[in-house]
């Protein structure tokens, strides 16, 4: 339990929670108290003020007024204007020991009547000082000054108990603040690692071997695109399963048909039911080619899959490429009755390529185009310049593709059209070969064709000039 995330993601919210609820409980009851502290402040002031100066008023003069304000209950606790009141205050006896004055009087000659603080009995006090207090006026005449003394003004039990229930309310609030970041703690704990918990679940049945696994989006934040990215991917290992055990099966399929006519020939051979006849040689000769084909085909592919696919790469003219692929096919195409041509423009910069490696791929695609076009059909060869790239394009008249299977034509041993499988001893690989030698070299390589109308084959390579950004000779 202590382990989980959620856990780990409740106490930090709570932490959190705690530490903003403190310092803003600590923050607002500091506030709170100082204005509390100066709003006393000014009632004492306001109320010291009065009481002096009610105190001259009666009495004429600043005699006595020490004894008053220190033995008798203080008129400021009485409000002003309550003149018959404050005179029977005045004439009852003492009450109480009250504590000292937080502000002292001097006279208008600046002389201390009433001490308190640093101000002692008898004492001048500078001008300077004098400016700064408060000025007691009576009859349009100033008779005295009020001077602070910075000790703090005693609170009226009012004044206590309204604290004491600030303190409270405080503490209250920030307990109820405190229980419900834990309620939002528990909830949003949950609600975060809720897809982290599925993710969990679903990673484990993928180590089971359940590859499809989805998961559902919750958000459109980065564990909404954690999940979708887990989607994609596990999408992508089912398929990828799914293609390796098709491609393994089509593997066993395209290595039995030859081996089985092989060992056909030669039990018949050995057992005497056939006698040795060239025609019976040449077929066994072309089963074996076969073979030697596909192996050499699976080698290159997987060569490619591991980033070793060797490319030797020179500066070589598109025209060249091309003419050389067409000498080598017109022949056979002339035979299926096919016409052959080569369109170029003028001016082709050179492309940065393996020769080799791009003859092959050029000669894949001529075969596939010669397989599916029909006597009289037309195949073109042509290159064209595209800003930083060349575009090479082998171009036919033959029955062409259906939309269902172009997305897969570059696949191993795609099975679309049953009409289209590899035949003539073909190994079915040439196209996924192609793609693998165009990537390798920084290209692409698409596909356009309708049923009926023919198939063209675009390879997009860049320009001698123009290299593929951290290009390798050793792919």
């Amino acid at each position: 339990m202590f382990r989980s995330l959620t856990f780990k993601l409740v106490l930090a919210f709570i932490a959190v929670s705690v530490a903003g609820v403190l310092l803003s409980t600590l923050f607002a009851r500091w506030v709170i108290l100082r204005e509390f502290d100066r709003l006393v402040a000014e009632r004492v002031e306001n109320t010291f003020v009065a009481e002096v100066q009610s105190y001259y008023e009666i009495t004429g003069s600043w005699q006595g007024v020490e004894v008053f304000l220190r033995t008798r209950i203080p008129m400021f606790l009485i409000p002003p204007g309550q003149g018959m009141m404050r005179r029977q205050m005045a004439q009852r006896g003492p009450m109480r020991e009250m504590m000292p004055p937080v502000f002292a009087l001097a006279d208008r000659d600046g002389v201390v009547v009433v001490p308190a603080g640093p101000y002692q009995a008898g004492e001048r006090v500078d001008a300077e000082v004098l400016r700064q207090g408060i000025q007691i006026v009576v009859d349009g005449q100033v008779v005295g000054t009020a001077l602070p003394t910075g000790l703090p003004p005693e609170m009226a039990p009012r004044e206590i108990r309204y604290l004491s229930r600030i303190n409270y309310a405080s503490f209250l609030a920030a307990s109820i603040a405190m229980m419900i970041a834990l309620v939002l703690g528990v909830f949003l704990a949950r609600r975060l690692s809720q897809p982290l918990r599925e993710l969990t679940a679903a990673t484990r049945a993928m180590a089971r071997g359940e590859l499809e696994q989805r998961v559902p989006v919750r958000s459109n934040d980065e564990l909404g695109e954690l999940a979708a990215a887990f989607n994609q991917m596990s999408a992508d290992l089912a398929r990828a399963h799914q293609m390796r055990r098709q491609m393994t099966a089509d593997i066993a399929h395209e290595l039995r048909t030859p081996l089985t006519v092989m060992v056909g020939y030669l039990e018949a051979l050995r057992d005497g039911v056939l006698k040795p006849h060239p025609e019976r040689f040449e077929a066994m000769y072309q089963e074996a080619r076969h073979l030697e084909r596909l192996v050499e085909d699976l080698r290159i592919l997987s060569l490619a899959d591991a980033g070793e696919l060797s490319l030797n790469r020179e500066k070589v003219s598109p025209r060249l490429v091309l003419e050389e692929a067409a000498t080598i096919y017109r022949h056979q195409a002339e035979q299926r009755g096919i016409s052959l041509e080569v369109v170029l423009e003028d001016h082709l910069p050179d492309i940065y390529v393996d020769p080799d490696r791009i003859a092959q791929v050029l000669g894949n695609l001529i075969a596939n185009a010669m397989r599916y076009t029909p006597a009289g059909g037309r195949i073109t060869m042509s290159a064209a310049c595209a800003g930083d790239d060349v575009i090479l394009r082998v171009q036919d008249t033959g029955s062409g593709i259906a939309p269902e299977d172009l997305p897969y034509v570059f696949d191993r041993f795609y099975r679309g059209d049953r009409a289209r499988q590899s035949s003539g001893g073909e190994s079915g690989l040439g196209l996924a070969i192609a793609r693998s030698i165009v990537e390798a070299h920084g290209g692409k390589i698409a596909v356009a064709s309708a049923p009926g109308q023919g198939s063209t084959f675009t390879i997009t390579l860049p320009r001698a000039d123009h290299p593929p950004a951290g290009g390798h000779a050793r792919l």
